[in-house]
């Protein structure tokens, strides 16, 4: 959507200016409590500046990487999983992306998916091993078709971005705290030491309500970029698959686990189709620091597009439901209304086989092997270290056929 992309790069301005001045605050709260002075702000302060550039370079150049390994995603090829790299390829395709998306799956038994990437040339989509063994292909195409809306838009590069930065105050910060509460409090001392008056006392004070203050406000802000672009990626989900019903379906069924993500952190959150549940969270519970828009809204916008698949019906169908309207002119009138498709034929095939084929690519992309058994047939799968190791089948104690990848 060009009103989208051209948000994405005011506010990718924004996030960038005001990640620097939350980490140059933050910075300048650990200086003023190694030397609560004002010459110890301001070399906290040029710290943290240097550190924020570092940062910045960094997550322009590596951020989606960083992402990627904090995630465990491993990276998969065709023959590891055809359905899920042939989806992929189908809705890159119809986003008239310059080229398909890397394809990476996570080992998470909590169905979702994210995408991230610096530019539409090199962009990621993962899901998780949950996901593809809870959903069908039509739902599956809807998730990944809401995933390629997020690169279309460059919303990938926006929060990857922010992501990285948010992960550097919440680190500065949470080393201030610590230092503050192993040394004892540097707010006593400053109060027993005959060379420091009253200014410095609140100079700490200060320190320390920035140090509690930065991530928290970093955190809004990332927090804030993520909402409106969800509901623009589940427009473009149903203008790319013309099947709103398999996003839908989907997102129906993501809310309904009790599974916790074990990626916990807190930086990753907003990247993910849907907001992670943690343990002891409920799925629909909202708030200003909730990632997304309510699931049930995104669910009923959907199935309200009955005239069509284009944009301007899902803007129709979201002033139904949420009284404004979130698509522009310019993209209405690029994107013209497209009729709705019948959904596809079953598949063969339930949970269980999806599971397996889902774990089989996870293991082959992690360097594991495959040992067929002669006798009964077994498949042993294991990492290359154990090939010497394995001499006889598990099951039958027969003799097992080289490795294969």
């Amino acid at each position: 959507m060009w009103e989208q992309i051209r948000s994405n790069r005011r506010r990718s301005a924004f996030v960038v200016t005001a990640m620097g001045v939350l980490l140059v605050a933050a910075g300048m709260a650990l200086g003023a409590y190694v030397n609560p002075t004002f010459t110890g702000m301001v070399v906290g302060g040029i710290a943290a500046l240097v550190l924020w550039l570092v940062q910045w370079g960094v997550a322009v150049g590596s951020g989606d990487d960083i992402m990627l390994r904090m995630t465990g995603a491993r990276q998969i090829r065709h023959e590891d999983h055809p359905i899920l790299v042939n989806v992929v390829e189908e809705m890159a395709i119809a986003a008239q992306l310059p080229q398909a998306p890397r394809v990476f799956i996570v080992d998470d038994p909590s169905p979702n998916a994210f995408a991230v990437g610096r530019d539409p040339q090199k962009t990621t989509v993962a899901v998780t091993t949950g996901l593809l063994r809870i959903l069908d292909r039509d739902e599956l195409q809807g998730v990944i078709a809401h995933e390629i809306g997020h690169i279309k838009n460059r919303d990938v590069s926006l929060i990857t971005l922010a992501g990285v930065m948010v992960g550097s105050i919440v680190i500065l910060a949470e080393l201030g705290l610590r230092a503050l509460w192993y040394s004892g409090g540097g707010l006593r001392r400053s109060r027993t030491s005959s060379n420091r008056d009253g200014g410095q006392a609140i100079i700490l004070l200060v320190a320390i309500l920035l140090l509690i203050l930065a991530p928290i406000l970093a955190q809004l802000i990332y927090f804030a970029l993520s909402r409106r672009r969800e509901f623009l990626a589940d427009a473009s989900s149903a203008f790319f698959t013309r099947y709103p019903e398999g996003l839908a379906s989907a997102l129906e069924k993501l809310s309904s686990t009790h599974t916790p993500l074990t990626d916990t952190s807190r930086v990753t959150a907003p990247m993910y189709i849907v907001r992670p549940l943690r343990k002891g969270q409920k799925m629909s519970a909202t708030s200003a620091f909730a990632t997304h828009p309510p699931i049930a809204d995104r669910v009923r916008i959907l199935r309200s597009m009955a005239g069509g698949a284009g944009f301007g019906d899902y803007d129709r169908a979201f002033g139904k439901i949420r009284g404004r309207r979130i698509v522009g002119e310019h993209s209405i009138a690029e994107a013209a209304s497209v009729p709705l498709r019948q959904p596809a034929a079953a598949e063969q095939g339930g949970p269980r086989e999806r599971a397996r084929e889902a774990s089989d690519a996870f293991l082959t992309a992690s360097g594991y092997g495959v040992r067929t058994c002669a006798d009964c047939g077994a498949k042993v799968k294991a990492p290359p270290s154990l090939a010497d190791r394995l001499d006889a089948c598990p099951r039958c104690d027969g003799d097992l056929g080289p490795w294969t990848e």
